[in-house]
């Protein structure tokens, strides 16, 4: 059963990266909500562990995100 705190906050959706190295091979892959803080991270459409050694396809990188903004809601007091 879901808690009442995870019914109220919104979902974040989970975003896959991929770690290139100086030569461009993939070196790891991962799936977090934010961008690993870590140089070398790219974020890519889908994880396909055939990758690891190899260089990415072009289509597997993922295209720049816009931020959203989210409406802010009141709070009563």
């Amino acid at each position: 059963m879901m808690s009442l705190w995870s019914l109220l906050t919104p979902r974040r959706a989970m975003r896959r990266y991929a770690l290139l190295d100086a030569a461009g091979v993939c070196r790891a892959l991962r799936e977090a909500h934010s961008a690993p803080s870590q140089p070398g991270w790219i974020e890519v459409e889908e994880i396909c562990p055939s990758w690891l050694g190899r260089t990415l396809p072009s289509h597997a990188i993922a295209q720049p995100r816009q931020p959203v903004s989210q409406p802010h809601s009141a709070l009563a007091a």
